[in-house]
């Protein structure tokens, strides 16, 4: 970096080169600036702030071979910078070199724009026989040894929000004040009444069953004799009718306290609605702590890295990454598939009989409405919190590869609140993680359908589910052979193909969820146990770990990515997915018929209940804090298992104190709501 500038001052003669600013298309100030900058850093003394412009600009370091190739530079020193009559810009140079893509930092006059900063840098190149402001990296690395520019980009030094930013913001912090506001007037009510009548509201443990909200009591301490009689006085409303009001307002203000939604969170009980399934705590806090394992590793790879070629040959050498990001990684995405099938048909099933055994179009909608008034208010909250983001935070030079993503909400944010934004392009997702909750939903309104078919007909239910199956792995098995889509993490991550026509697709995703509507079906109505005997539980034991090795190991022998049609990359996506489902519901049965073992009482640990109660916020807050983390890194980050170890535990750390905030103060209430009696 040095050599090119001082080629570039050489070749030019100082100032005097830059002097036609009209012909060259640069602003006349950011011309005289970029000149004074320039003439100084050629004097034997030059000033202070020369030194450190020009000590801020990025330049080549070791380990370019192991994929060292961003320039970075000093951003913070940049910024500090104050000369005569300007201050250091920090602005990124993105280059193409061949095959090779990288950017470089470097320092310029405030006084530019992107355009005046691009311009100075093509004349540069085309002027002077090829020797660049920005010299290209060395042809030992790259055989390619002439530069393409793809863009230029300048960090802004200050904050301008955008209205519909300030308009996010605004939102979460209502959604934050109305709990606050309910937990400080029940305080005082609680206050009040206390010594002289009961609580007014009892609530049940929140997840100890379907009447989460509990009951009202009319004890007299929402109406009072005295307020009766005055209320008697207005002739167009009874008494009780605003007695009833005023206990509805009441109520739902102690619903949305923290005195309310804080009771149960750290609670030993199960976390199950309607009880038992004790093992599920364990599968699904073990499955969320792989997830974010797995996103831990996968952002700063994508452009944090000094050493990617380092990592990426590490996690192809031993399945023990696939619990960081490799192999079939995610695989904890089709457990919580699982999960969500069985439950959604065993709440169905249990909304059913309390119907007396009726499923009509009303109870249907109530529970595709429950379930929006379950996911929404936190999805939504996550989705303002991080727009807002977006612009009141200064980012590093790292966070231009989230920049297009987050901005894509300010146009496609209503796929989210319809629960559509998988069916988008996947650059066109607003907040990319949220695809889960789409898809999830997509797949929640297929139960009512089968469940219909199973009180229908047992043999016309058997029909359309196997159909159902043989059609979603079919249309992987296509999907992979046609496009040649790979099977291995760290191939997938440069493959835009796999997740926009495969990972995030209804039809390619839908086996584990069905698998587990079958699953919940059998667990809800079974009238007999499956195992009889310890011998036939030892086989599905043996079998079940197996086929999980197996599923873990294929991925290995199939890590390359195909350069035809390939028929083993192509049964293996299509089948690898159902098969683990299956593995994981072996798991549930054997946990539920008493033939778990030490596996069941690890499942089934107090400890994972808790944790099992924030896991939803935990989803959705998780990477929020990987983003800011590398967004704000203005230095790559090198690749150690000790390092990526303690990023891990610092975002799950983070995430669970930050789970628990949202839980009663956004989660939670809504929940209490929807089930109230009041």
């Amino acid at each position: 970096m040095a050599f090119g500038w001082v080629v570039f001052l050489l070749l030019v003669g100082g100032s005097e080169a830059l002097e036609s600013s009209q012909v060259f298309n640069v602003s006349q100030r950011c011309m005289n600036d970029t000149n004074t900058f320039l003439w100084e850093i050629n004097q034997d003394k030059p000033k202070e702030y020369a030194v450190l412009m020009y000590d801020a600009f990025g330049k080549i370091g070791s380990n370019v071979e192991g994929g060292n190739i961003n320039q970075p530079g000093l951003l913070q020193q940049c910024r500090s910078t104050i000369g005569p009559s300007f201050s250091g810009q920090y602005c990124q140079v993105f280059l193409k070199q061949g095959a090779v893509q990288y950017f470089i930092g470097i320092c310029v006059p405030d006084s530019c724009q992107e355009q005046d900063v691009r311009t100075l840098v093509q004349y540069s190149s085309l002027q002077f026989h090829q020797m660049s402001l920005i010299p290209p990296l060395p042809p030992i690395f790259v055989n390619q040894s002439t530069q393409e520019m793809i863009m230029t980009h300048c960090l802004p030094d200050t904050i301008h929000p955008h209205a519909s930013e300030v308009a996010c913001l605004f939102v979460c912090c209502v959604m934050i004040a109305i709990p606050l506001a309910a937990t400080l007037f029940t305080s005082i009510m609680r206050s009040e009444q206390s010594g002289a009548v009961s609580p007014t509201l009892e609530f049940s443990h929140l997840n100890s069953g379907p009447n989460i909200y509990g009951t009202l009591k009319t004890n007299g301490s929402f109406c009072s004799e005295k307020n009766s009689s005055t209320l008697e006085e207005n002739n167009s409303t009874s008494p009780v009718q605003l007695c009833l009001s005023q206990s509805c307002v009441n109520g739902c203000l102690q619903a949305f306290s923290l005195q309310t939604t804080s009771q149960g969170i750290f609670s030993s009980s199960s976390s199950i609605p309607g009880g038992g399934y004790s093992s599920l705590n364990g599968i699904r806090v073990l499955s969320l702590l792989w997830i974010i394992r797995g996103h831990s590793a996968q952002f700063p790879v994508i452009n944090n890295l000094d050493n990617y070629k380092i990592w990426k040959k590490t996690v192809e050498s031993s399945p023990v990454y696939v619990l960081t990001i490799s192999g079939p990684v995610f695989l904890a995405v089709d457990t919580f598939l699982l999960l969500g099938g069985l439950l959604s048909a065993r709440s169905l099933l249990s909304s059913i009989d309390k119907a007396e055994n009726k499923l009509s179009i009303s109870l249907v909608a109530n529970y595709l409405l429950k379930r929006i008034k379950r996911v929404q208010p936190l999805h939504l909250f996550i989705m303002c919190l991080t727009i807002s983001l977006i612009s009141l935070v200064q980012w590093g030079p790292y966070w231009f590869p989230f920049i297009d993503t987050m901005m894509d909400c300010k146009t496609y944010w209503w796929a989210n609140v319809l629960l559509i934004s998988n069916l988008l392009p996947v650059h066109e997702i607003c907040i990319p993680w949220t695809w889960y909750l789409s898809l999830d939903f997509q797949c929640y309104t297929t139960t009512p359908l089968l469940i219909y078919f199973y009180r229908l007909n047992r043999s016309m239910f058997a029909v359309v589910a196997g159909g159902l199956l043989l059609m979603t792995t079919v249309a992987s098995a296509v999907i992979t052979a046609l496009l040649q889509l790979p099977v291995f993490q760290p191939s997938t991550m440069t493959s835009e193909n796999y997740v926009l026509y495969y990972y995030v697709k209804p039809y390619t995703r839908y086996g584990p969820f069905l698998i587990g509507i079958l699953t919940g079906i059998y667990l809800t109505t079974k009238k007999n146990q499956l195992l009889q005997r310890k011998r036939h539980a030892a086989i599905g034991w043996f079998c079940c770990l197996s086929l999980m090795a197996v599923l873990v190991g294929l991925a290995y022998v199939l890590r390359e990515t195909p350069a035809y049609p390939s028929l083993p990359h192509a049964l293996y996506q299509g089948l690898h997915r159902p098969l683990w489902a299956l593995a994981v519901s072996w798991i549930i049965l054997a946990c539920e018929e008493g033939y778990g073992g030490f596996i069941k009482k690890f499942l089934s640990l107090s400890f994972w209940v808790p944790l099992s109660n924030i896991s939803f916020a935990c989803y959705l807050v998780h990477p929020v804090f990987i983003i800011l983390y590398n967004g704000l890194q203005e230095t790559p980050i090198h690749y150690t298992d000790i390092n990526f170890m303690y990023l891990f535990f610092g975002h799950l750390v983070l995430t669970v104190v930050m789970s628990y905030v949202l839980t009663v103060l956004v989660e939670k209430p809504y929940m209490l709501l929807k089930q109230s009696s009041i």
